[in-house]
């Protein structure tokens, strides 16, 4: 019996989940069978997070019912869920690092005698766990003395000694190299084979197309499709995914683009070779040139952040060259990319922007404050003058330069961000989502400035989610699939359908219409 012909083993009809202001979830559903790998699919805001908490009893749905095996189930706790049959790894790989393989793998369910733990047996369901995904480790070292790829299987035969029908994995591969990735497939492969259901939950479309039997797509919290991957073209998952139909792309295609136009100096400040992490992220190769706005394009999970993490330092290369200004630099942290006279505004502005308990004015001139050291400390003086400044000339809806920035609105705060990197007078500003979440007028004054800033000569790196606005605004575009560079797009050659069909292209060239295995 194929996976096609098995009866479900899970079934989501109409799952609703509100939270104050937002419905994460609205009349959600899905049908996983045994032995499948099913992809849950959707970029961010998409409802897959909520969709798991649900499925795992760490929130409850508001409507809907989900069935397992014909039964009806309602999880209130993880444990809950557990007890009938549903295993969850997650991205980040949650056990206890200081414990044995076997305590790990045991943990909460040791085998007892009289209150007494029973080693031997314990050693004994460890191994036997670990021998069904053909591993063979010494149960009794200390979890963290394996690389993080064992500890994912490891974590991967915690949850599946709990006699799971249903395997959740939420974003496995997010840290593993290519070659850890192939062996983790391997894994899924087989289980697939013994009769369990997985659900995979992933923004690598290839891993996608290798192994998953079918695929669910959500948007904006609601159900949008349910595919086999042998019949869902790539540019189709992602028009899908994004909610952009492909025939209205080939209309905004023709329109014209004045930022294409947009004169630059010539001259490379910025050139990547071969940029990147062995096996895990690249090559990148891209230039930027004096006064261009180069756009980093891709899905979720593509690469986009991790890029302007090495060229800003947070994160330094470790293949490959970078040269900025002709001279070889390789940024070993942030503060050694603001000397070379590199900014960059990070991808969330509340997590790690803005300093929500200062004010406007101390957040404007932290930058600079550092990169000058504690001993030449900004006056007063120059502190206001600068804040009105950037209020000014950035139009900072705000009543006072000391007003506390955690009460300004989301686009009057991403404009504090940018202030605060302008006032070091950079020449190369990395953009990483600088439009999310903010309302249109603020979107529109961001992208202005953009504009007359590259007009003066600064150059400029820049992410955003929204392909529209990439191509809207760039003058070369690097796209990325799968934390690998796939195609760099120029000038008139640069249009939001462009991108998708060069994101959707199979690795063997052309749009790939069938799964691997199927």
């Amino acid at each position: 019996m194929t996976a096609d012909q098995a009866p479900p083993l899970l079934t989501i009809r109409g799952v609703s989940k509100t939270f104050p202001g937002v419905r994460a979830l609205d009349d959600v559903q899905l049908t996983l069978r045994r032995g499948e790998v099913h992809a849950l699919m959707g970029e961010n805001g998409a409802g897959k997070s909520t969709l798991i908490k649900v499925l795992t009893g760490v929130e409850s749905a508001d409507g809907g019912e989900m069935l397992l095996d014909g039964q009806p189930i309602r999880p209130n706790s993880p444990r809950d869920a557990e007890a009938v049959g549903i295993s969850t790894v997650y991205q980040e790989v949650n056990l206890v690092p200081n414990l044995s393989v076997a305590e790990n793998l045991c943990l909460g369910r040791f085998p007892k005698t009289a209150g007494v733990i029973r080693w031997g047996e314990a050693r004994r369901r460890a191994q036997a766990a670990l021998r069904r995904l053909n591993l063979d480790l010494d149960v009794r070292r200390q979890l963290s003395s394996y690389s993080l790829a064992l500890q994912q299987m490891i974590a991967i035969a915690r949850a599946l000694d709990t006699d799971a029908k249903l395997l959740i994995l939420d974003e496995p591969t997010s840290s593993l190299d290519d070659n850890e990735v192939d062996e983790l497939l391997g894994v899924m492969d087989r289980l697939r084979s013994e009769g369990l259901g997985i659900l995979f939950v992933t923004h690598f479309m290839d891993q996608v197309y290798r192994i998953s039997d079918r695929i669910t797509v959500l948007r904006n919290g609601g159900f949008v499709c349910e595919r086999r991957t042998a019949e869902l073209p790539r540019l189709e998952l992602i028009s899908a995914m994004v909610g952009k139909d492909v025939a209205a792309l080939e209309e905004q295609e023709a329109q014209a683009r004045a930022g294409h136009a947009q004169a630059t100096q010539g001259e490379t400040l910025l050139k990547a070779e071969g940029l990147g992490h062995t096996g895990v992220h690249g090559p990148m190769n891209f230039e930027i040139e004096k006064g261009q706005t180069v756009g980093l394009a891709g899905l979720l999970g593509s690469g986009r952040t991790e890029t302007a993490w090495m060229v800003f330092g947070v994160d330094p290369a470790g293949s490959g060259k970078l040269k900025f200004d002709g001279k070889d630099v390789n940024p070993g942290s942030p503060r050694e990319a603001m000397a070379l006279g590199i900014a960059m505004t990070p991808e969330d502005r509340k997590a790690a922007g803005i300093i929500p308990n200062l004010s406007v004015r101390e957040n404007i001139v932290l930058a600079l404050q550092s990169r000058r050291g504690l001993w030449r400390r900004l006056s007063k003086a120059r502190q206001r003058e600068l804040a009105d400044q950037y209020i000014a000339s950035l139009n900072i809806k705000t009543p006072h330069r000391e007003q506390l920035v955690r009460n300004l609105s989301g686009g009057n705060q991403q404009k504090v961000l940018l202030a605060r990197w302008l006032a070091i007078e950079p020449r190369l500003f990395i953009l990483d989502e600088p439009t999310r979440g903010i309302d249109v007028g603020a979107k529109g004054e961001i992208e202005k400035l953009i504009r007359v800033l590259a007009e003066k000569g600064m150059s400029i790196l820049f992410i955003s989610s929204e392909l529209e606005e990439v191509a809207r605004t760039c003058q070369r575009v690097v796209v990325l699939r799968d934390r690998r560079q796939v195609g760099v797009l120029d000038g008139e050659g640069i249009s939001e359908k462009a991108i998708l069909e060069m994101i959707a292209a199979s690795p063997t060239g052309g749009a790939s219409k069938e799964a691997a295995h199927a």
